[in-house]
């Protein structure tokens, strides 16, 4: 076992391994496991069951601490566990058959791989003698998932189930978080066995680095005040270690400027002045710019994604590299570091924050006057902003900033993946870690309305809206009907252009208009070509979510805007699904094609800035 990943405080299980009397109880195998999801405080699990994991379900029934939510396709059970990890912080749990049902988990765990986000997905087997002779629904999904878990588990003995369990929440929760699958055969969950609690787990190879070195941090906090050009360029590690209240203090001991990326939207308020915004392909250009123009990236729980550096020989070429991260692994990847530091980014910022003050102490503290001079200019001339759409149109942009304003930045928003996604991180105020949720490293398309779902299952006293494009809506929506029959409330905006939006704008950047199979609502005409429905919805979005016990709501003009919003916001008695129709011509904009230099940044369509200076 590799470890991959952060935090221990997100998720430790100290039942595991606590000291004390053991209870020691005869039962199935399957009645153990769930007797081990209500010991690591599991509370809530998103399944379907099958043959190979029905034994389990049994006992399941019998339980007052564990509640099952039956989802739709296994793949909304993946992303709602992923959607509740991060919305609560816990461990997110599914559950699956085996064979297909594993298998349709692979996307969910993939992508919570990606993202760092800490769930434990439970699979049946076949029976362990069934292993291997291509039975009916089997899958080696351990096999399958190897490079895509943090650790994962093949169960055969009955005995090995608490102990088993209680590894994978211990894994799944601490060091970098991540996903760890438990596979457990049929007979293994039938057969009489020995239940003992707690359990010591056997981890002698898994021992994350939380405990930064302290000479590293020294020579980091001497970096920084000796630097003219600073950027704290900050991850998704930070947001996972809920080190938020830490950040804050150092940048505003420091003075220094703040990019949060993609991934930790939300661990630095939006609002504060020292906030330059999202870095990378559709960052702001005040945060894109800084980058590349600072003399020292100050690298926090960041992992140098392509989405950020754009290509990679250019990005930030006169920068020195601090690089902080509780993954060995991915400290010098893909830029080498000047000062590396292992460790868990709540514990390296607290340190930080002692080093930089004793700098100041000694009278060594950074003027970045000029650098402040630059970042204002840039902050004011090229402001995140839109084209307001035709005349009696709606503008997508609008739709999703209305909703940030009526709603407001205690709501948590989840995001599917495409346009929406990126203006629903630009137009949206987030002032708060935990309130956006997307699926980051793998892009994955239907990820919005199972993951609003299970954020609703683990808050479900906050307001929750999914913020979807029609063409992710149509990938998953069947999760409407679990949300019904669940009592989860939850809000969909579907942002309606009526085709593939992101793909669509770089048919139009890239590939000359000529817009290949990105229409949704067509069909090919007499000579092949794809040609718009007229007058038809297929499907009528407001026709299928009352279908499945959702409230329907349409808006197609700007003036009644506000009004369906609200209207939405009033009803708390099942989902609310708006079909925004919006126009199809609008655009992400900044923009730094895939493959070139952030210096080719464009703020709008052929509209490069102007940074004033002789090497631009």
């Amino acid at each position: 076992m590799t470890e991959h990943a952060a935090t221990p405080r997100r998720g430790d299980h100290p039942a595991a391994h606590a000291p004390g009397q053991q209870t020691v109880e005869t039962m199935t195998g399957a009645q153990s496991l769930i007797r081990s999801l209500e010991a690591v405080g599991a509370d809530t699990v998103f399944g379907i069951p099958g043959g190979a994991i029905l034994p389990a379900y049994d006992p399941l029934m019998d339980s007052t601490k564990v509640r099952h939510i039956l989802v739709r396709h296994e793949q909304g059970a993946g992303h709602a566990a992923t959607g509740y990890a991060q919305a609560t912080g816990k461990v997110g749990v599914c559950m699956a058959t085996s064979g297909p049902g594993a298998t349709n988990l692979v996307t969910p765990i993939a992508d919570a791989y990606m993202d760092s986000v800490p769930m434990v997905a439970i699979t049946g087997q076949v029976a362990s003698k069934a292993i291997g002779t291509d039975a009916f629904q089997e899958a080696d999904i351990c096999g399958i998932t190897m490079p895509i878990t943090k650790h994962n588990y093949l169960v055969t003995d009955p005995a090995e189930i608490p102990r088993v369990i209680a590894e994978a929440f211990h894994i799944a929760a601490t060091g970098r978080p991540g996903p760890v699958l438990v596979d457990i055969a049929k007979d293994a969950l039938q057969a009489t066995t020995t239940f003992r609690w707690p359990v010591e787990a056997a981890l002698p190879g898994y021992r994350p680095v939380t405990k930064p070195h302290a000479k590293q941090i020294r020579e980091a906090a001497k970096l920084l005040v000796n630097s003219k050009r600073p950027v704290l360029y900050v991850g998704g590690g930070v947001l996972k270690a809920n080190a938020g209240a830490e950040l804050r203090i150092l940048a505003e001991l420091t003075g220094a400027p703040v990019v949060t990326t993609l991934m930790a939207i939300g661990v630095f308020p939006d609002s504060h002045p020292q906030h330059l915004g999202m870095p990378g392909m559709h960052g702001s250009v005040p945060a894109v710019t800084a980058l590349q123009k600072s003399d020292l990236l100050f690298t926090l729980g960041a992992r140098f994604d392509d989405r950020v550096t754009g290509r990679l020989d250019s990005f930030a070429p006169n920068a020195k590299v601090v690089h902080a991260d509780i993954d060995p692994a991915e400290i010098g990847k893909n830029r080498p570091a000047d000062v590396p530091i292992v460790g868990d980014a709540r514990e390296v910022l607290a340190d930080l924050i002692v080093a930089v003050q004793a700098e100041f102490d000694a009278g060594h503290r950074g003027d970045y006057t000029d650098w402040w001079t630059k970042l204002d200019h840039w902050k004011k001339t090229y402001p995140i902003g839109y084209e307001p759409a035709p005349a009696g149109m709606l503008s997508p942009q609008q739709v999703i900033e209305r909703i940030g304003q009526l709603v407001g930045p205690n709501a948590i928003y989840a995001a599917g993946v495409g346009q929406h996604q990126m203006w629903a991180s630009q137009f949206i105020q987030f002032e708060k870690p935990a309130t956006w949720l997307n699926s980051g490293g793998a892009g994955t398309m239907g990820y919005a309305v199972p993951a609003a779902m299970g954020a609703k299952a683990g808050k479900p006293d906050v307001p929750v809206w999914a913020i979807d494009g029609d063409g992710c809506f149509q990938m998953t929506n069947q999760e409407l009907t679990t949300c019904t029959l669940n009592n989860l409330p939850i809000k969909v905006a579907v942002i309606n252009n009526g085709s593939l939006g992101m793909v669509r704008q770089w048919q139009t950047l890239f590939y000359n208009q000529r817009y290949s199979n990105t229409v949704l609502h067509s069909g090919p005409g007499h000579d092949g070509i794809e040609q718009p429905a007229q007058g038809t919805r297929i499907p009528d979005f407001v026709m299928l979510s009352e279908a499945m016990g959702c409230v329907g709501l349409r808006c197609e003009r700007p003036e009644d805007l506000d009004a369906v919003i609200k209207q939405a916001m009033e009803i708390n008695d099942r989902p609310v699904v708006i079909d925004f129709i919006v126009h199809q011509d609008a655009m992400v904009w900044p923009m730094v094609a895939a493959g070139t230099s952030n210096d080719e940044i464009q703020f709008a369509r052929g509209v490069r800035p102007d940074f004033g200076d002789d090497q631009d």
